[in-house]
């Protein structure tokens, strides 16, 4: 990656924190505490018309194997 990608990265981000403060925390919070078997992730869309998508999943230890082999690949 080369540096005006980076900075161009870095600037949406900082915009995004700036529009939604409260999310960067929750990152954080859920990065501190972690992520572990039997863990319920949930997500929910809801869009302008009022219609709502959402789903969840009970994370399994093959899921954090995923997740540990995906970060491996980060470094």
């Amino acid at each position: 990656m080369n540096i005006p990608d980076i900075m161009k990265i870095k600037t949406a981000w900082d915009t995004f924190t700036a529009n939604h403060p409260k999310f960067p925390m929750f990152l954080n919070a859920v990065r501190n505490k972690g992520i572990t078997e039997d863990t319920i992730l949930a997500v929910t869309i809801t869009y302008p018309d009022g219609q709502v998508l959402d789903t969840n999943i009970k994370v399994t230890a093959s899921d954090l194997e995923l997740y540990e082999t995906l970060k491996s690949l980060r470094d």
